[in-house]
């Protein structure tokens, strides 16, 4: 083999491999990027109790759930109590339809004195009613949870709550804070040219939550905002030295050092 075939052998190789590289550096990266879309839109709230798959519009109506019996200072079982109805009337979806001429969350009724269409198609409003009503029932916090929130909705079959308790007890201990870490989300990011809504995001959790300072609520704060990250546009959550960041959401809290691990300062959105 002559001296010029080897050198045009050897410049074909280099050429591929290059050329071999840059594809798969390029496919790489391509599939890192697609990986949110392939995923599509979920989230996953796991405790000790078990894990609960939910889609985004169901978790952010399980967080408001949640930050309004904190408001009230009800306590986890009241808040299980909601969830078991929830969970029943509407698979924690805010339906603008249901039987006869219920609609939302807790699927209340105009006719029924709980208010105007409109206004139970709010998951605040018809949450606020919701407790209102289970607070006048006397012994609710003894009571056993379908008990209690038949006591509330006076359904047809007030045993079928029952069925969801366990559902209930693994949001309660996610949403409350009491486990933190517990809920993470994941969809599509956000399209740059798409600014994060960080106030609007505080303004909407201040009406819900009432106080966003008490160092006790940080994990109902920090969950409250990844649950509603896709709404505001949020691509970054951060407290107690962990982060979850909407563009690898699927892989959860991340640690970042900064505070050690511990559970102090403000919650961090941007």
């Amino acid at each position: 083999m002559s001296r010029r075939t080897s050198r045009t052998a050897l410049t074909i190789v280099v050429i591929v491999a290059l050329l071999g590289g840059g594809i798969y550096y390029g496919v790489y990266h391509l599939l890192k990027k697609a990986r949110p879309f392939a995923q599509g839109e979920h989230c996953i709230i796991k405790t000790p109790d078990g894990t609960l798959d939910l889609d985004v519009e169901q978790t952010q109506i399980a967080a408001t759930i949640a930050a309004i019996a904190i408001r009230r200072g009800l306590s986890e079982r009241a808040l299980q109590i909601a969830y078991v109805t929830a969970i029943q009337e509407s698979k924690l979806a805010n339906l603008p339809y249901g039987d006869r001429d219920s609609v939302g969350v807790f699927q209340q009724r105009p006719s029924m004195g709980w208010g105007t269409s409109a206004q139970l198609q709010d998951p605040v409003y018809a949450t606020r009613k919701f407790f209102a009503a289970l607070e006048k029932v006397k012994r609710y916090r003894t009571l056993p949870l379908h008990d209690a929130a038949q006591a509330v909705q006076r359904s047809a079959d007030g045993s079928a709550y029952a069925q969801h308790e366990p559902a209930a007890k693994i949001l309660s201990a996610a949403f409350t804070g009491r486990v933190p870490q517990a809920v993470h989300c994941w969809y599509p990011p956000p399209d740059d040219s798409v600014a994060p809504q960080p106030k609007a995001a505080r303004k909407q959790l201040l009406r819900e939550l009432g106080d966003d300072s008490s160092p006790k609520r940080g994990w109902v704060i920090a969950t409250w905002y990844v649950a509603h990250a896709q709404k505001y546009g949020l691509r970054k959550v951060r407290y107690g030295g962990v982060t979850w960041t909407a563009a690898t959401g699927h892989d959860g809290w991340q640690k970042d050092g900064k505070e050690g691990g511990k559970a102090v300062g403000a919650v961090q959105i941007a």
